[in-house]
């Protein structure tokens, strides 16, 4: 008899770290168990931007923003939770959430408004729209990593709205919500 891949030794040692650094294992993650190596993927690319040029606030805003255009419920609740551990403020999460840029003295703003026109202009963004974010301190290398996360918020977005993923209850508690 063989071993379904969703419970080998490898989906244990993958998702132990993230077991321990939590405490519980999010359901978008127990989902992605049933494809490994998606699974991977998305961990992996996630891994890889967290020691990225966005700070945590920054990786946690785009991410959040990313999961508001897509209508991603299940990840609009984990990156609201997942953004007050790192520092965003309920009004900064309202302010996401609404499809607002944050106060051009934040240092959110220029990330959340690069995202946004990324996202809508499917990363058309002509030579005065460059120039513009790279005013607002937005980098094209920072360019670079925000369209990863597009890429790496659509997979699971995506993966969510076909699963119907539970939104776990750690992202719902009363000390969670903005």
């Amino acid at each position: 008899m063989t071993q379904s891949p969703t419970s080998s030794p490898e989906m244990t040692s993958i998702l132990e770290p993230i077991r321990r650094q939590l405490g519980f294992i999010p359901n978008l993650l127990d989902e992605l168990k049933k494809n490994p190596a998606v699974l991977r993927t998305y961990l992996q690319g996630q891994q890889a931007l967290a020691s990225g040029m966005l700070s945590p606030r920054e990786q946690q805003a785009v991410q959040l923003r990313v999961s508001v255009m897509n209508q991603c419920t299940y990840c609009q609740a984990a990156h609201r939770w997942l953004g007050k551990q790192v520092g965003l403020t309920g009004e900064e999460i309202q302010t996401i959430e609404r499809g607002e840029v944050p106060p051009k003295d934040t240092d959110l703003a220029g990330v959340i408004h690069a995202t946004s026109l990324l996202f809508e202009r499917k990363g058309w963004l002509n030579p005065e729209t460059l120039q513009m974010l790279e005013r607002q301190g937005v980098s094209r290398e920072k360019l670079y990593e925000i369209i990863a996360y597009i890429g790496l918020k659509t997979i699971s977005n995506y993966i969510n709205h076909v699963a119907h993923t539970p939104i776990d209850s750690q992202f719902t508690s009363s000390g969670s919500q903005v």
